[in-house]
């Protein structure tokens, strides 16, 4: 029996015996749009609360932030409405700028700005990535939780702010979408550090919105910068738009998120001794930084003592200096736990503890692109191939257990069903 998964813009495969039980834990079916653009034009619209584009005719300046290249947003169908829609306000190009929101990560190079924006959006307007320990930043002030908030002065300043994105499981921000775009991948260090101080919070789970603090706190940055509008996508497993939101952001989430929860929720019976999860290809496996997150949802449901797969191409490989940097040295996933609760919560290592805490009960194999000399320095375990990987891992496997493959696992969130 073959098992294949996506891995970068391919695919991998291996072998394993016809008398193993192999479950797919694969998100459901579901239709996409078949005119993805008429359907942002819908959204765009109308709006899921009381937002309304009269009022904002010939605003001065227009910022939208624009997810960077890790996440996959299908930028080619939503933006040009929303273009469309500042148009018929009688708003000029000039007056529109996008931002890139990289958060904690790298700011992208115009040579990469192809990659996120389409080409006539990218010359028609001007675009300028995020950098968050460079940029000119505002203080907006506190929010309950203690989080400090520094935003993209410009951005901020601006007299219509507009976020685009997608809404879909995150690990511990519960969902992104909404502000998220802007409050946290246009803030500063500072202010992602402290939001993400929340992921230790055992009520920031995955799939969870109004009960999650962490997310709760991205709401409350959001509400200081005065975003106006959000677009987002709600998306299938092939990256095929389903349904387009629009309008007040904290609106949108709340009508987009109980969506995307139905569509990213999977049962399974059991736990598994042996569990392969593929993040779902490029951009999702463009590196470890991103890459991780496939484990955390294959936590949820390997047995302990089990074997996590990640199938991960990493061609950038660790995807963030402070992470690779905090992490070299240290010999074993407990002292990194250790050292995580010793020096306090930054950004890049919390990758580390993230992994050490997912795979806490479990062994982790990795097949990547990386070289071992780096997947050992991040303390993963390297395989040579995928087959070699599902072989050493099979051995450990009792008679009658079954593996699971979780071919989309950043987008999915399996439970175990009683």
């Amino acid at each position: 029996m073959e098992i294949s998964v996506p891995y970068g813009h391919s695919t991998v495969s291996a072998e394993v015996p016809e008398a193993l039980g192999v479950d797919i834990v694969e998100l459901p079916d579901t239709p996409a749009a078949t005119d993805p653009i008429a359907e942002a034009r819908r959204a765009l619209a109308e709006p899921v609360d009381d937002f309304a584009w009269s009022g904002h005719e010939r605003v001065g300046s227009v910022a939208i932030a624009v997810n960077d290249k890790t996440r996959p947003v299908p930028h080619q169908h939503l933006l040009p409405p929303l273009i469309e829609s500042l148009a018929s306000l009688n708003i000029p190009d000039a007056a529109i700028t996008f931002f890139i929101a990289v958060g904690g990560h790298p700011p992208m190079t115009p040579d990469e700005f192809p990659a996120v924006i389409p080409p006539e959006i990218l010359s028609r307007f001007r675009v300028v990535s995020h950098d968050s320990e460079r940029d000119d930043l505002v203080f907006l002030g506190d929010t309950t939780r203690g989080t400090p908030v520094w935003v993209n002065r410009s951005f901020v300043e601006a007299d219509l702010r507009i976020v685009v994105g997608t809404i879909e499981p995150h690990q511990f921000v519960g969902f992104s979408g909404g502000v998220k775009s802007a409050a946290i991948g246009l803030a500063g260090l500072a202010t992602i550090n402290a939001n993400h101080t929340l992921m230790a919070h055992p009520d920031s789970q995955i799939g969870t919105y109004a009960t999650n603090p962490a997310r709760q706190d991205v709401e409350e940055i959001g509400e200081l910068i005065g975003v106006h509008l959000a677009l987002n996508a709600i998306l299938d497993p092939q990256r095929q738009l389903v349904q387009a939101v629009a309008g007040d952001p904290v609106a949108v989430m709340e009508s987009g998120a109980p969506l995307a929860q139905r569509l990213c929720q999977v049962a399974v019976r059991q736990d598994y001794g042996l569990v392969v999860a593929s993040p779902g290809g490029h951009p999702k496996d463009i590196n470890v930084y991103q890459a991780q997150k496939a484990v955390a949802s294959a936590a949820r449901i390997v047995r302990p003592g089990g074997t996590v797969i990640l199938t991960a191409a990493c061609p950038e490989g660790a995807g963030s200096r402070h992470y690779e940097q905090w992490v070299s040295g240290k010999r074993s996933r407990q002292e990194v736990i250790d050292a995580f609760h010793t020096e306090g919560f930054r950004i890049g290592p919390h990758k580390a503890f993230q992994l050490a805490r997912d795979t806490g009960r479990a062994r982790l194999i990795v097949c990547s692109d990386m070289s071992p000399e780096l997947s050992r320095r991040l303390l993963l375990d390297p395989a040579d191939d995928f087959q070699t990987a599902v072989d050493v891992a099979l051995a450990d496997l009792a008679p009658s257990e079954r593996i699971a493959v979780l071919p989309h696992a950043t987008s999915t969130i399996p439970y175990l069903e009683r």
